[in-house]
């Protein structure tokens, strides 16, 4: 801790009032600091309850597949995240080719920084986008898929292994339950023990990790990389049908209806790249101030390729 400076300032927009500035160092070797500031913000207007709910899968090429039963699904892509942090372990064993392995120096301390900087950003990114998407579509309800210590675990290959580790999707999740504790939002994590094997369309029954009955089986299959067979030879994308699953997982307690969650839903998920976001998904969207406005094509939160 370095300083801090009580102030009171007048700003415009949802901030009132920065109170507080705390200058804190960041990295010692990188020469840099943090500047974080306390403000006070206007109430918001919270989500209204109902049972519209979404439920989230996270992974790696896809961060965050997510299935509504409104009838609407969609993709966060996680391949910018993925090259982000391909780049650094690429320049980081390139820096310490030849060296001890504890080997550390100032370009290492800058690349880190720049790194979790990164990441930090996207985190911020793309939990904002799925809550300004909730609030727009009217949800009330996020289920998110979380299988506790995964990653300590995990089997998937020396390289994969690595992407997976170093995505930062716990610190998604924290993200998106922060703000939906802002919204009213109810935020439900679960468990999501075999909702990518289980078959959705074919209401699978999903057990829960060591109490799996004798002799089940899935009726349905992955049969290449993102696409899945239900037992009546209908395809559809495998993690649109893990996300439906993982609504499933807790029908019960929610007792909502997933009667719009069709194959149509579940084939064709509209896909947001982090680096083509408009700049509107840093503000709320109401669903009241956009309904009527815009037409499904032309989303405030997204801007398209040569726009």
């Amino acid at each position: 801790m370095y300083g801090c400076q009580q102030n009171l300032i007048h700003a415009s927009g949802d901030i009132t009032a920065i109170l507080e500035f705390i200058c804190s160092e960041a990295n010692k070797l990188a020469n840099c600091f943090y500047l974080e500031c306390v403000y006070k913000q206007n109430e918001v207007k919270k989500v209204n309850p109902n049972l519209n709910v979404l439920g989230i899968d996270h992974g790696l090429d896809n961060w965050l597949t997510c299935v509504s039963n409104t009838g609407k699904s969609l993709i966060i892509n996680g391949k910018k995240v993925k090259s982000q942090n391909q780049w650094y372990n690429k320049r980081v064993a390139q820096i310490k080719k030849g060296k001890a392995q504890d080997y550390w120096d100032d370009e290492l301390s800058f690349l880190t920084e720049k790194r979790n900087r990164q990441m930090r950003d996207d985190v911020n990114k793309a939990a904002r986008f799925i809550i300004n998407w909730c609030l727009q579509n009217d949800i009330s309800i996020i289920v998110f898929g979380w299988n506790q210590r995964q990653k300590d675990s995990i089997n998937i290959g020396k390289k994969n292994n690595q992407e997976f580790v170093q995505i930062p999707t716990a610190k998604l999740k924290n993200r998106i339950a922060q703000f939906c504790e802002k919204y009213g939002i109810r935020f439900i994590e679960t468990e999501e023990s075999y909702t990518s094997k289980a078959s959705f369309l074919d209401n699978n029954l999903l057990p829960t990790v060591g109490k799996k009955p004798d002799g089940w089986q899935p009726s349905g299959k992955r049969i290449k990389r993102g696409l899945y067979q239900a037992s009546s030879g209908q395809l559809i994308n495998a993690d649109c049908n893990g996300s439906a699953n993982i609504i499933t997982k807790v029908i019960t307690q929610l007792k909502v209806s997933l009667a719009k969650v069709s194959r149509g839903v579940l084939s064709l998920p509209q896909r947001y790249d982090l680096d083509r976001l408009s700049r509107s998904y840093r503000k709320r969207c109401e669903a009241s101030i956009y309904k009527g406005l815009w037409g499904e094509s032309h989303s405030p939160l997204y801007k398209p390729r040569g726009a």
